[in-house]
């Protein structure tokens, strides 16, 4: 099965977002307001014993999670408001009539055909057995190559990844890359743990690909066989594979050589051939990014048959579809996602449709979207609130006593050089060339799939296009992109509680302004530091400062590192050092930003409901984390997510900040106090 990245929820590595509407459905319990509520505090705990509890204390005792989500928080409140508004739109664009525009037929069609479930049960696996067939057909494994290459065009990445990014050492220039992959669970360590839960994991995988293989016309016996089959094959791609902490040093990513020592590294990959089948444009140099795991996984497709290998190419294209397929396929795939994330009932499926349609045509539906929710006014605001906190962090930087003049210098020269995109982009994605066929689902998704990937291998040996975006105007969430040295909001996310125009600066900074200074400060954590100005991978640091930094980080690290997120399982604080570096850079620049703001205005000690401005950001920061999670998905963030859990992004950050002490009163020794305080920025 194919799993969204779990940490897009927070904003994080960037993201974030939010939209007008009313949730399409409200959890028991759940108070109406989805903005910055003085109702949601729990007056009867002291904000210097627990802070995280006082903001969100009342929400946590009214808030249930729906038993379509796996979680509640902010994002995902957004997120089924957003929903709404896209459910409008594309059921307006699904009425076939001739004044639709070619925009509109796209997007109509696709959601149209995706909703209607009727026809997509009546032609069970029919839409996908001309593909099965082709994977059945290849008689070696010069040919083996073949079918996973076109397996890659439809979306799954069975074996390895391959994609386009900006070179590392020449940001303007977008190269190859190959990379480890191949896997159907999470992460690595599913397969290679031997503690109760993972052997529980892989047992439900093996059950999934069991009824899988049945449901597609294999006998029970062959069926067991073949899920035998995945998990001793993706066990060894496993224990090939980096893991995450390691790969969030870019060094461990470089690895620039030749096509001709990528073929010596792996030759049976046959990866001339493959590139061919792709249909890559001409080039003579790729980074490997792991290529350990080539050396270790060349031997392992000598060593298995070439019907194991058929059996797993087979596995990830069914397992990528199943959830558009007949519902036999759909309940199989949903069981396997329960195990994961405790996820108790499955989405509706006009839900599931838009999200569908908001992948295949995010930049399509994206531009109604935007139309309703944002428009050219928002996009101002945002951008002035960008300028304060950037102001904010060039101050913060020239202020900081650990770092040299030198190197604060080149920090500044990095800060200024900062893109700003918001809301959607100045050029919309042109789809003409997208065929969506209206009653054809599987033929949508998978030609959907497939100009997506091309249009990325397109884009090797060819100048960085730096007006793209990552994501789609409706997407909550944000992000900072180190090889591009960019911030981006999608409109998304520029809604309650992340901004809310009726709501005091205070609110705002805590929320939106907060998410900005995050997004600014990944520019500076200990993956972005190593970026220069242009997005090279570069140190432009001296070496001191450099120590210097490492000595700050490993505090922070070591801070979250002892925080325990679900039974006896701690935060890994070097997997979350990023994101925990940039929510405390990112809440003291916002709130340096607010008060400079409110010493402008005049309006420094003004109360609002008997809370100070600066008390009130850090309820509006504490209100965008207030969450509940179900434990199942707990236990695999903790593996998975660079993120900490909503308790940890409010607590662990307020505890490191002298202005939180000052603005509550709290005195030395209370929990919200931490005797020995964590800063890098």
């Amino acid at each position: 099965m194919r799993f969204s990245n779990v940490a897009v929820h927070i904003l994080l590595c960037a993201v974030l977002s939010f939209a007008q509407p009313s949730p399409a459905t409200k959890p028991a319990g759940t108070k109406p307001s989805a903005g910055f509520s003085i109702e949601n505090i729990d007056k009867t705990t002291d904000p210097c014993v627990d802070f995280y509890q006082y903001a969100c204390g009342n929400w946590l005792k009214n808030t249930e999670i729906p038993a379509d989500q796996t979680e509640w928080v902010s994002f995902t409140e957004l997120y089924e408001r957003n929903l709404v508004t896209e459910r409008d739109i594309l059921q307006k664009a699904s009425v076939n009539d001739a004044s639709r525009s070619p925009v509109e037929q796209k997007i109509g069609d696709y959601y149209s055909s995706c909703m209607d479930d009727r026809a997509v049960d009546a032609k069970g696996l029919d839409p996908l057995k001309p593909e099965l067939a082709r994977i059945a057909a290849v008689n070696d494994k010069n040919a083996l190559i073949d079918a996973i290459a076109r397996v890659h065009l439809m979306g799954p990445n069975p074996l390895f990844r391959f994609y386009s990014a900006p070179d590392l050492h020449n940001a303007e220039m977008v190269i190859a890359y190959v990379d480890q992959g191949g896997l159907t669970l999470p992460d690595r360590d599913y397969y290679i743990k031997d503690d109760a839960k993972m052997s529980e994991m892989r047992k439900h995988l093996t059950d999934y690909a069991t009824q899988m293989f049945t449901l597609a016309g294999q006998s029970p016996q062959q069926a067991a066989v073949s899920a035998q089959t995945i998990l001793r094959i993706e066990t060894a791609l496993a224990k090939a594979s980096m893991d995450r902490t390691a790969r969030r040093d870019p060094k461990n990513r470089d690895h620039k050589m030749s096509r001709d020592q990528a073929f010596t590294l792996a030759s049976n990959f046959y990866l001339d051939r493959y590139f061919r089948d792709m249909g890559t444009p001409s080039f003579t140099e790729l980074n490997v990014a792991n290529p350990e795991f080539f050396k270790q996984v060349n031997a392992v497709i000598e060593s298995e048959s070439l019907d194991a290998w058929k059996t797993y190419v087979s596995w990830h294209l069914l397992d990528s579809a199943a959830p558009w397929l007949s519902k036999p396929f759909v309940d199989a795939n949903f069981k396997m996602q329960q195990h994961l994330n405790g996820q108790a009932e499955i989405q509706d499926r006009w839900k599931r449709c838009v999200d569908a349609t908001d992948q295949a045509l995010g930049e399509a539906l994206g531009q109604k979207y935007v139309d309703i929710t944002f428009g050219a006014d928002g996009k101002q605001r945002m951008l002035k609130m960008v300028k304060s906190l950037e102001k904010s962090l060039d101050q913060d930087i020239r202020g900081l006593p650990w770092m040299s003049e030198d190197t604060k210098k080149q920090a500044k020269l990095k800060l200024d050089a900062i893109r700003n995109k918001i809301g959607y982009p100045d050029v919309w994605r042109d789809y003409s060339s997208l065929m969506v066929e209206r009653g054809d689902l599987i033929g949508n998704f998978l030609r959907a799939n497939e100009f997506e990937s091309k249009r990325q291998i397109a884009k090797i040996s060819k100048p960085l296009d730096r007006k793209e975006w990552g994501m789609t105007p409706p997407t909550v969430n944000a992000y900072y992109s180190g090889s591009r040295n960019e911030i981006v909001f999608p409109a998304g996310i520029l809604q309650p509680p992340f901004f809310d125009k009726s709501m005091d600066d205070a609110i705002n900074f805590g929320g939106i302004g907060l998410v900005i200074g995050h997004e600014l400060t990944h520019g500076f954590d200990d993956q972005g530091r190593k970026f220069d100005p242009q997005g090279n991978l570069r140190d432009w640091w001296t070496e001191q400062d450099g120590k210097e930094f490492e000595k700050r980080a490993s505090c922070v690290a070591d801070e979250y590192g002892n925080f325990v997120a679900i039974d006896d399982l701690k935060l890994n604080g070097k997997l979350t050092l990023g994101e925990n570096t940039a929510d405390n850079g990112g809440a003291r620049i916002a709130l340096m930003a607010l008060r400079e703001m409110l010493g402008e205005s005049g309006r420094h000690g003004e109360k609002i409901d008997s809370y100070t401005p600066e008390q009130r950001f850090f309820l509006g920061f504490g209100r965008v984390w207030c969450e509940k999670r179900r434990p199942e998905l707990s236990r695999m963030l903790v593996n998975v997510d660079p993120h900490s859990p909503g308790r940890y992004r409010v607590n662990g950050v307020v505890e490191n900040m002298p202005e939180f002490q000052q603005a509550w009163g709290c005195k030395a020794g209370q929990p919200m106090v931490r005797e020995n305080a964590c800063r890098v920025w």
